[in-house]
């Protein structure tokens, strides 16, 4: 059965939270990757980043579509979306731009278990725990090429 510690990467290229976006996208080019865990100034685990939220920044704002009713404004989608998407534009730094709600696997995660997680809740880069410790991390990228080596 192949596991996490079986795919992962050991050497983890990670992104401090204080770094600036634009070093940010330089590091995904010169090293060709598509997300990394983020750390904070102690080397603690505080999100992950991916090519998708850098990619937020460059995209058009989507205004709420809204109603008048009498002397109201009746938002008919949720207003908190927009507040979101604000932010991430106008980031400056990693950590403004990470989620901050890390989804991760223990080192051994069985390889349906991780593509599940990938898929289901959307998820291009898991960190690998061992023991509440970053081990290694996993990208799509990983998962293709095993399937590819398993066939």
């Amino acid at each position: 059965m192949t596991t996490a510690q079986d795919i992962m990467t050991r050497e983890v290229i990670t992104a401090n939270e204080n770094l600036s976006v634009r070093e940010l996208a330089r590091i995904f080019a010169d090293n060709r990757i598509s997300g990394a865990p983020v750390v904070d100034d102690q080397g603690n685990l505080v999100g992950v980043v991916t090519e998708s939220d850098l990619i937020d920044q460059a995209k058009k704002v989507h205004i709420p579509t809204v109603m008048a009713f009498f002397d109201s404004f009746v938002f008919l989608e949720n207003p908190d979306r927009l507040e979101k998407d604000l932010k991430k534009m106008a980031a400056s730094t990693v950590g403004d731009v990470c989620s901050r709600e890390v989804v991760s696997v223990e080192y051994d995660a069985p390889l349906e278990e991780i593509a599940t997680i990938m898929a289901e809740k959307n998820r291009h880069t898991l960190p690998v725990m061992e023991k509440g410790r970053m081990v290694g991390v996993i990208g799509k990228s990983d998962i293709i090429r095993t399937l590819a080596q398993n066939e």
